[in-house]
Protein backbone atom coordinates (compact mmCIF):
# COMPACT_ATOMS: atom_id res chain seq x y z
CA UNK A 1 0.00 0.00 0.00
CA UNK A 2 1.47 3.29 -0.61
CA UNK A 3 2.23 6.10 2.18
CA UNK A 4 -0.88 8.44 2.75
CA UNK A 5 -0.74 11.84 1.60
CA UNK A 6 -0.33 14.23 4.08
CA UNK A 7 -2.34 17.41 5.11
CA UNK A 8 -0.95 20.11 7.43
CA UNK A 9 -3.73 21.21 10.00
CA UNK A 10 -3.93 24.48 12.00
CA UNK A 11 -6.39 24.77 14.47
CA UNK A 12 -9.24 26.57 14.34
CA UNK A 13 -11.06 28.65 17.32
CA UNK A 14 -13.79 30.74 15.86
CA UNK A 15 -17.26 29.40 14.25
CA UNK A 16 -20.29 30.67 12.09
CA UNK A 17 -21.18 31.89 8.37
CA UNK A 18 -18.80 34.85 9.00
CA UNK A 19 -15.77 32.92 9.90
CA UNK A 20 -15.88 30.46 7.74
CA UNK A 21 -16.06 32.88 4.62
CA UNK A 22 -13.24 34.47 5.92
CA UNK A 23 -11.05 31.17 5.81
CA UNK A 24 -12.00 30.43 2.48
CA UNK A 25 -11.24 34.05 1.19
CA UNK A 26 -7.72 32.78 2.69
CA UNK A 27 -7.51 29.79 0.98
CA UNK A 28 -8.75 27.45 3.57
CA UNK A 29 -11.04 24.94 4.36
CA UNK A 30 -13.29 24.27 7.62
CA UNK A 31 -12.69 20.68 9.15
CA UNK A 32 -13.79 18.75 12.00
CA UNK A 33 -11.61 15.90 12.65
CA UNK A 34 -13.89 13.12 14.68
CA UNK A 35 -14.04 8.93 15.79
CA UNK A 36 -12.29 6.79 18.10
CA UNK A 37 -14.11 8.03 21.10
CA UNK A 38 -12.14 10.74 20.87
CA UNK A 39 -12.85 14.36 21.41
CA UNK A 40 -13.41 16.33 18.34
CA UNK A 41 -11.29 18.90 16.98
CA UNK A 42 -11.60 22.20 14.86
CA UNK A 43 -9.28 22.57 12.23
CA UNK A 44 -8.50 24.09 8.79
CA UNK A 45 -6.68 22.57 5.69
CA UNK A 46 -5.48 24.07 2.43
CA UNK A 47 -8.44 24.13 0.03
CA UNK A 48 -5.38 23.70 -2.58
CA UNK A 49 -4.34 20.34 -0.85
CA UNK A 50 -7.69 19.34 -0.30
CA UNK A 51 -8.47 19.43 -3.97
CA UNK A 52 -5.14 17.50 -4.92
CA UNK A 53 -6.12 14.76 -2.82
CA UNK A 54 -9.85 14.93 -4.10
CA UNK A 55 -8.03 14.48 -7.30
CA UNK A 56 -6.24 11.01 -6.49
CA UNK A 57 -9.36 9.78 -5.75
CA UNK A 58 -7.77 8.55 -2.46
CA UNK A 59 -9.49 8.19 0.73
CA UNK A 60 -7.22 7.82 3.65
CA UNK A 61 -4.55 10.96 4.23
CA UNK A 62 -3.04 11.53 7.38
CA UNK A 63 -3.38 14.55 9.32
CA UNK A 64 -0.21 16.59 10.07
CA UNK A 65 -1.36 19.42 12.99
CA UNK A 66 2.38 20.56 14.50
CA UNK A 67 4.61 17.12 13.75
CA UNK A 68 1.60 14.82 15.23
CA UNK A 69 -0.06 12.46 13.25
CA UNK A 70 -2.88 10.65 12.92
CA UNK A 71 -4.61 8.67 10.09
CA UNK A 72 -7.98 10.16 8.82
CA UNK A 73 -10.52 9.30 5.94
CA UNK A 74 -12.24 11.67 4.47
CA UNK A 75 -16.02 11.47 5.35
CA UNK A 76 -18.22 14.52 4.07
CA UNK A 77 -16.91 17.07 1.66
CA UNK A 78 -19.67 19.67 1.23
CA UNK A 79 -19.42 22.35 -1.60
CA UNK A 80 -21.66 24.83 -2.60
CA UNK A 81 -24.71 25.19 -4.86
CA UNK A 82 -22.94 25.20 -7.96
CA UNK A 83 -20.92 22.03 -6.79
CA UNK A 84 -17.48 24.24 -6.76
CA UNK A 85 -16.56 25.25 -3.72
CA UNK A 86 -15.32 23.32 -0.86
CA UNK A 87 -16.91 24.52 2.31
CA UNK A 88 -16.39 22.14 4.91
CA UNK A 89 -15.00 18.39 5.34
CA UNK A 90 -15.34 15.84 7.73
CA UNK A 91 -12.40 13.72 8.65
CA UNK A 92 -12.96 9.99 10.32
CA UNK A 93 -10.16 9.13 12.61
CA UNK A 94 -9.15 5.45 11.81
CA UNK A 95 -6.54 2.78 12.82
CA UNK A 96 -4.60 -0.18 11.09
CA UNK A 97 -6.75 -2.53 12.61
CA UNK A 98 -10.05 -0.46 11.45
CA UNK A 99 -12.05 -1.63 9.02
CA UNK A 100 -14.89 0.47 7.22
CA UNK A 101 -18.00 -0.21 4.96
CA UNK A 102 -17.49 2.69 2.34
CA UNK A 103 -18.75 2.68 -1.46
CA UNK A 104 -15.95 2.59 -3.80
CA UNK A 105 -16.58 4.01 -7.46
CA UNK A 106 -16.41 1.32 -10.34
CA UNK A 107 -14.03 1.65 -13.37
CA UNK A 108 -14.80 0.09 -16.51
CA UNK A 109 -11.80 -1.07 -18.39
CA UNK A 110 -11.85 -2.18 -22.13
CA UNK A 111 -14.12 -2.27 -24.57
CA UNK A 112 -17.44 -4.60 -24.96
CA UNK A 113 -16.89 -6.35 -28.49
CA UNK A 114 -20.73 -6.83 -27.97
CA UNK A 115 -21.15 -2.69 -28.01
CA UNK A 116 -18.66 -2.49 -31.12
CA UNK A 117 -21.36 -4.76 -32.63
CA UNK A 118 -24.62 -2.87 -32.19
CA UNK A 119 -25.53 -3.59 -28.87
CA UNK A 120 -25.93 -1.00 -26.07
CA UNK A 121 -23.56 -1.03 -23.13
CA UNK A 122 -25.78 -0.39 -20.05
CA UNK A 123 -24.09 -0.15 -16.53
CA UNK A 124 -26.80 0.04 -13.79
CA UNK A 125 -24.40 0.25 -10.71
CA UNK A 126 -21.48 2.85 -10.56
CA UNK A 127 -20.82 2.56 -6.83
CA UNK A 128 -19.71 -0.80 -5.10
CA UNK A 129 -20.53 -0.96 -1.32
CA UNK A 130 -17.78 -3.22 -0.04
CA UNK A 131 -15.91 -3.45 3.74
CA UNK A 132 -12.40 -3.30 4.23
CA UNK A 133 -9.45 -1.92 6.18
CA UNK A 134 -9.20 1.58 6.85
CA UNK A 135 -5.75 1.76 5.90
CA UNK A 136 -6.37 -0.21 2.27
CA UNK A 137 -9.29 1.58 1.04
CA UNK A 138 -9.05 1.44 -2.67
CA UNK A 139 -9.22 4.39 -5.11
CA UNK A 140 -11.26 2.26 -7.35
CA UNK A 141 -12.31 -0.64 -8.20
CA UNK A 142 -11.52 -2.24 -11.81
CA UNK A 143 -14.52 -4.06 -14.26
CA UNK A 144 -12.80 -5.49 -17.03
CA UNK A 145 -15.45 -5.74 -20.03
CA UNK A 146 -13.20 -6.74 -22.93
CA UNK A 147 -15.34 -9.81 -23.41
CA UNK A 148 -18.59 -9.00 -23.10
CA UNK A 149 -20.72 -9.58 -25.91
CA UNK A 150 -24.47 -9.07 -26.49
CA UNK A 151 -26.58 -10.73 -24.27
CA UNK A 152 -24.06 -10.78 -21.62
CA UNK A 153 -23.61 -9.15 -18.49
CA UNK A 154 -20.95 -8.53 -14.93
CA UNK A 155 -22.80 -9.22 -11.91
CA UNK A 156 -21.31 -8.37 -8.33
CA UNK A 157 -19.92 -11.43 -7.55
CA UNK A 158 -18.18 -11.66 -10.62
CA UNK A 159 -16.15 -8.71 -9.79
CA UNK A 160 -12.69 -9.57 -8.50
CA UNK A 161 -11.85 -7.80 -5.12
CA UNK A 162 -8.99 -6.92 -3.92
CA UNK A 163 -7.44 -8.87 -1.04
CA UNK A 164 -9.44 -8.03 2.48
CA UNK A 165 -12.09 -6.42 0.56
CA UNK A 166 -15.32 -7.81 0.54
CA UNK A 167 -18.94 -6.88 -0.97
CA UNK A 168 -22.04 -6.19 1.04
CA UNK A 169 -24.40 -6.02 -2.27
CA UNK A 170 -25.95 -8.59 -3.70
CA UNK A 171 -24.14 -10.90 -5.79
CA UNK A 172 -26.73 -11.70 -8.44
CA UNK A 173 -27.11 -7.40 -9.25
CA UNK A 174 -26.38 -6.87 -13.02
CA UNK A 175 -22.90 -4.34 -13.01
CA UNK A 176 -22.51 -4.08 -16.46
CA UNK A 177 -24.48 -5.63 -19.63
CA UNK A 178 -25.08 -5.21 -23.37
CA UNK A 179 -28.17 -5.45 -24.31
CA UNK A 180 -30.23 -5.62 -27.23
CA UNK A 181 -31.16 -2.06 -29.18
CA UNK A 182 -34.53 -1.27 -27.71
CA UNK A 183 -34.49 -3.90 -25.09
CA UNK A 184 -35.71 -3.18 -21.65
CA UNK A 185 -32.76 -1.43 -19.32
CA UNK A 186 -31.66 -3.57 -16.41
CA UNK A 187 -33.14 -1.57 -13.28
CA UNK A 188 -30.38 0.48 -10.96
CA UNK A 189 -29.78 -1.33 -7.59
CA UNK A 190 -30.98 0.31 -5.00
CA UNK A 191 -28.51 1.85 -2.34
CA UNK A 192 -28.03 -1.09 0.35
CA UNK A 193 -29.51 -0.24 3.64
CA UNK A 194 -26.66 0.25 6.37
CA UNK A 195 -25.61 -2.43 8.83
CA UNK A 196 -25.28 -2.09 12.28
CA UNK A 197 -22.25 -0.49 13.85
CA UNK A 198 -21.11 0.52 9.82
CA UNK A 199 -18.73 3.04 9.64
CA UNK A 200 -19.40 6.49 7.80
CA UNK A 201 -19.46 6.22 4.65
CA UNK A 202 -16.71 8.01 2.43
CA UNK A 203 -16.67 11.16 0.61
CA UNK A 204 -20.38 12.51 0.13
CA UNK A 205 -20.45 14.89 -2.13
CA UNK A 206 -22.80 17.47 -1.91
CA UNK A 207 -24.56 20.91 -1.81
CA UNK A 208 -24.73 22.64 2.00
CA UNK A 209 -28.26 24.36 1.80
CA UNK A 210 -28.18 27.95 2.22
CA UNK A 211 -30.16 28.45 5.17
CA UNK A 212 -27.76 26.08 7.34
CA UNK A 213 -24.78 27.67 9.54
CA UNK A 214 -21.56 27.58 6.44
CA UNK A 215 -18.36 26.24 8.46
CA UNK A 216 -19.73 24.37 11.92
Amino acid sequence: MADAIVLTTQPRAERGTRAARRLRAQGRVPAVVYGHKEEPASVTVSAEDLEKVIRTGTHLVELDAGGARQKVLLRDLQFDHLGKDMLHVDFFRVSDQDRVQVHIRLELRGTAPGALGGGVLEQPIHTLHIECPAISVPNSIRVNIDKLQVGQAIHVKEIPLPEGVKSLMDGDLVVVQVSQPGAEPAPAAAAAPPTEGAEPEVIGRQAKPAEEEEGD
